[in-house]
């Protein structure tokens, strides 16, 4: 991957490498910046900081402080400065942080910075060097970076991806067969510390195309349309979610210049991709999927223009097949293998799998479990998604497993509720939310975005479609779905609505 950048540099080096806030940045810009963090680095860290922290910004500055610890030998952190400051410093302090490149002032964390010994670099400020791009040789099993993910109690988690794991996945991303070069532009619409993002801007550089970030303020859904119009994106990767907000606009929607449209991150619902088809009309779509742990996605469903053919469960698109070298297995609760269309967790081997969670073996002992077959030995990470494979080998995404619920003793898949309902009102944003009432046992909410109609024939008509047991307690309209950072539906936040529901 270095390797290909510093040759994007050297061949392309008056081109365009990023779009950031309506300006240009060129290949030669990029080099210099990233030059400079790494003499820095190369000349004021010690062997023992492996490890950088990057507070992240929509500047040229930030994305060059990537590249400038990986050409330094190290592995970086981001850090959302917009994120609550505890869970920053939780952060900070799990990663053993002795450094931290900020492109700008960042006032909240350099009192703090001053308290922990910390070292808070204005990377602006750094002198300028002589461009070195030269590949530094390290242990491929040296970290390339850890992302920290949600953990479950409340302390999040640090995934750590090795060089190794990040050289497999570009490898597997280019044999898949994509026609792209130089002349592409890469939409990037995700905050830094979301693991999507590196695909957004790793690709593009490696092979001399431009990067264009999505601007952090304003409506997110309407400035991520205006980059796709407006720069005639040629590949994008996006999450689902976005298309539910596009959907009123599809009439008017018409993007010609799109050759890739991917989706990861969440389900993919077939009503939503088959109306998306008619706005990208010379655009190959795809659903890919892969949870952190496997750096970034390593499963891909091609999904066909016959719209008829098009796979789905429950209204969700098939994820497809395992990318190279990766496997892909569905197992019971006795970590048996399970075939022949049963339902079960989808669990993944292969060489983009983490090494483990940063400083937590409790967490991997939970997470990870060695399969033997054959005599060999693999090691496997369980998703808690709940999966099936299908006739053709396509794996078929059922909905999480902590989705799935126990009510009177029953097995509920909240995704089968949803479905019927998005059938029935014809709205695609549909979520239920169990929530455990304080007089004892779960109880399920069912919230549909901006439903004008009657509620009361919603219920009827689930009535007929699913047991009572599984019936909603409460089905509610909202106006707009709370989302995370990268546009995902945030469900806690939907837990908290229904507290509020029941003062």
């Amino acid at each position: 991957m270095l390797t290909k950048i510093k040759e994007s540099v050297h061949n392309f080096h008056g081109r365009n490498a990023f779009h950031i806030n309506k300006k240009f940045y060129s290949y030669l810009t990029f080099a210099e910046i990233v030059s400079k963090i790494r003499f820095y680095l190369e000349n004021n860290c010690n062997d023992s900081e492996k490890l950088i922290g990057i507070l992240t910004n929509d500047d040229i500055e930030t994305y060059c402080s990537v590249f400038g610890i990986l050409y330094a030998g190290k592995g970086f952190v981001p850090i959302n400065p917009n994120h609550p400051f505890e869970r920053n410093i939780s952060v900070i302090k799990q990663s053993g942080l002795k450094v931290i490149l900020a492109s700008n002032g960042n006032n909240s964390f350099q009192k703090f910075a001053a308290k922990e010994n910390i070292k808070l670099i204005s990377t602006k400020k750094l002198p300028p060097a002589s461009i070195n791009l030269e590949v530094p040789i390290i242990d491929e099993n040296n970290i390339a970076y850890v992302l920290f993910t949600s953990g479950s109690t409340g302390i999040p988690k640090g995934v750590q991806l090795t060089m190794k794991n990040l050289k497999e996945f570009v490898n597997n991303f280019f044999k898949l067969g994509y026609k792209i070069d130089k002349s592409d532009r890469f939409l990037q619409m995700f905050e830094m510390t979301f693991d999507l993002s590196i695909i957004c801007y790793v690709i593009p550089l490696c092979i001399g195309a431009c990067v264009y970030t999505v601007p952090g303020d304003g409506i997110k859904f309407s400035s991520i349309y205006c980059v796709l119009e407006e720069e005639k994106i040629t590949f994008a990767l996006m999450v689902p979610s976005i298309l539910s907000y596009l959907k009123p606009y599809f009439n008017e929607i018409k993007l010609n210049e799109l050759k890739y449209s991917l989706f990861c991150g969440e389900a993919l619902y077939s009503d939503l991709v088959k109306d998306w088809l008619d706005c990208v009309q010379n655009a190959e779509v795809q659903n890919v999927y892969g949870p952190t742990e496997a750096t970034i996605f390593c499963l891909t469903y091609p999904i066909p223009k016959d719209k008829t053919k098009i796979k789905s469960f429950n209204g969700i698109v098939s994820i497809g097949k395992p990318m190279d070298n990766m496997e892909s297995i569905i197992i019971d609760e006795g970590n048996k293998i399970i075939t022949d269309n049963e339902k079960g967790e989808l669990s993944l081997s292969g060489n983009q799998l983490t090494n483990g969670y940063l400083n937590n073996p409790v967490k991997n002992k939970e997470s990870f479990f060695i399969f033997n077959e054959n005599s060999t030995a693999k090691r496997f990470y369980r998703t808690g998604d709940i999966s099936f494979i299908d006739n053709d080998g396509d794996f078929m995404y059922c909905g999480r497993k902590d989705n799935q619920i126990k009510i009177q003793g029953f097995r509920i898949e909240l995704g089968e509720i949803e479905h019927h309902a998005r059938n029935f009102t014809k709205v695609t944003k549909v979520f239920a939310v169990p929530v455990e009432k304080s007089t004892g046992g779960l109880q399920i909410y069912l919230f549909i975005e901006n439903y004008s109609g009657n509620i009361n024939e919603i219920t009827e008509y689930l009535k007929t479609k699913i047991p009572q047991y599984m019936m909603p307690s409460k089905i509610t309209s909202i106006s707009d779905f709370p989302l995370n950072s990268n546009g995902k539906i945030d469900r806690k936040s939907l837990i908290k609505i229904v507290a509020n529901l029941e003062d």
